[in-house]
């Protein structure tokens, strides 16, 4: 009975070890917002590399906010641009917290980090190359104050 129990453990811990070591393709870029005060006339600006046009992607926007920032919400105005396209916008209301439960996301003393994905579900890129991003504040306030960073995270989802 004792080794029929011994191969289970050493069945689960090998499939454990087998599983784990699989690697993560991510791409995140986040830039930090000079002064903790977004201006709109300063979008934040990056690129990324998409080799694998049959795999699926998760898009995120991250987000660093402190305490004090005024809204439960930012409208950020965010393009994407293919390899020898143009670029393309959207706007989008991204919910940061609301008054009953406090903000959303990971939060260290004041700090807060939020992860949403843009557009809700996992999408395919076209074309291989680089693409460019480029994510602005379109709130009424300008500048925009206690935004520590911006940025974007592209995610590959691996389906079984």
């Amino acid at each position: 009975m004792k080794s029929y129990w011994r191969s289970i453990f050493c069945i689960c811990l090998l499939s454990a070890a087998l599983f784990s070591c699989r690697q993560i393709d991510v791409y995140e870029q986040n830039k930090v917002i000079t002064a903790h005060q977004w201006k709109r006339s300063e979008p934040v600006k990056g690129s990324f590399l998409i080799t694998d046009t049959q795999s699926v992607y998760n898009i995120y926007i991250v987000l660093r906010h402190t305490d004090s920032y005024e809204y439960n919400n930012i409208w950020l105005n965010i393009g994407l641009q293919a390899p020898e396209d143009t670029m393309a916008f959207q706007k989008v209301d991204l919910s940061l917290g609301n008054d009953m439960y406090g903000w959303e996301g990971a939060g260290m003393n004041d700090i807060f980090e939020v992860r949403k994905m843009i557009s809700g579900r996992p999408r395919k890129f076209r074309k291989p190359g680089k693409y460019q991003f480029e994510i602005g504040q379109i709130m009424r306030n300008d500048p925009l104050l206690h935004v520590l960073n911006a940025g974007l995270r592209v995610e590959k989802v691996y389906q079984p």
